[in-house]
């Protein structure tokens, strides 16, 4: 099922999500649900605060990024079968010199800005059956997480941009939440009456 994506101004998007424990209910279809609806989305990762739920979990499946517009292999051919299910992720290290690149969210339609983050880090995550991983992830596979993760501790993308440039976008961010936005997919706006 498609569930609607949670806009900029929700309260969901800044609280701290809380870790889930084995035999959370209804978890199998809500990792269903979340790849459907960010496939409907385009996106190549969706937090659970995303769709209203303030849980430690997030997807990924990065493989647009594996072709550019052409269908030819990028350098990062790798992320073609990047397709995971995070539960109780936490960075245990970020290393490497920090890279710019254009970042996007699903919660934020229409407003794109470049976001500085660790070319390496590493996670320490369960997946879906609870089985705990420590693992290494660079490049475009390390941004998707960290964007994604920083969700789960209540951060937006915008956070991290330079006050002044965070200003000037004030006027767009707040549209954003009261639905005036051009987005192509089921969203919720918060301050919509």
């Amino acid at each position: 099922m498609i569930l609607p994506i949670r806009a900029y101004g929700d309260a969901v998007l800044k609280k701290v999500a809380k870790d889930i424990e084995p035999g959370h209910p209804g978890l199998k279809q809500l990792i269903a649900d979340m790849f459907e609806t960010m496939y409907a989305a385009n996106g190549v990762g969706l937090a659970a605060p995303q769709i209203g739920q303030s849980i430690r979990l997030f997807i990924v499946d990065a493989s647009p990024f594996a072709e550019d517009e052409d269908g030819e292999p990028t350098d990062e051919a790798h992320l073609k079968d990047f397709k995971k299910v995070f539960i109780n992720p936490y960075i245990v290290e970020e290393e490497g010199e920090e890279w710019g690149f254009e970042e996007g969210c699903l919660s934020i339609p229409g407003i794109r800005e470049e976001v500085y983050r660790a070319s390496k880090i590493v996670l320490q995550y369960q997946d879906e059956k609870f089985k705990e991983h420590e693992a290494s992830f660079d490049g475009f596979a390390a941004r998707v997480i960290q964007h994604e993760h920083d969700h789960l501790d209540g951060i937006l993308f915008t956070d991290h941009l330079k006050p002044l440039r965070k200003r000037l976008l004030q006027g767009k961010l707040r549209d954003i939440g009261r639905g005036q936005c051009d987005a192509k997919y089921k969203m919720r706006f918060p301050l919509t009456k």
